[in-house]
């Protein structure tokens, strides 16, 4: 698989390739929260920040999908919740991790995450996932995540669940 690489000056020119992507991996979900138009926003306020980092995944002519996110400011945590004892310094957000349905299930979201997550010097990686999908939270355990609480960031979104992955404790 090809790595494509994006920061916040490629955003725009990245921006539908994120949207297609993530239309493709929610064709057949009729929650308004998983709608292209809801899922715009969160593109672009996480594209926004400066230190914004995106990897795509690349093979056979096409897209795989990609994982993104950025650094949290001094203090900052997910919306919803309180940052969980013991989780300080440095800490990367994965806002989004998406493989087209064709490439699940074949370890291509491990190896796109995995490249995002190295490229960044932090002491954690944080992300949310929906509470209702056991199978996936199962499976960032695997990767070494840790559950440490629930968010219910906004009035439409689901209830997530916080994961946690310890890179460094210098």
């Amino acid at each position: 698989m090809d790595l494509k690489w994006y920061a916040h000056a490629d955003a725009p020119d990245v921006r539908s390739l994120l949207l297609d992507i993530h239309d493709e991996v929610y064709a057949n979900d009729p929650d308004p929260f998983h709608s292209r138009e809801r899922f715009s926003y969160f593109v672009d306020l996480w594209s926004g920040r400066e230190d914004w980092r995106c990897v795509s995944g690349w093979e056979d002519g096409g897209p795989v999908g990609y994982a993104y996110g950025s650094t949290f400011k001094p203090g900052g945590w997910w919306k919803g919740t309180v940052r969980p004892r013991g989780v300080r310094g440095r800490i990367f957000a994965l806002s989004e991790l998406m493989v087209v349905p064709q490439w699940q299930g074949t370890g291509r979201a491990r190896q796109i995450h995995d490249a995002l997550i190295h490229s960044v010097d932090v002491d954690f990686v944080t992300l949310l996932v929906d509470s209702t999908h056991a199978k996936v939270q199962a499976l960032y355990e695997k990767w070494g995540y840790e559950k440490r609480d629930e968010a219910k960031p906004s009035h439409d979104s689901p209830v997530y669940s916080v994961m946690v992955r310890t890179l460094r404790t210098d």
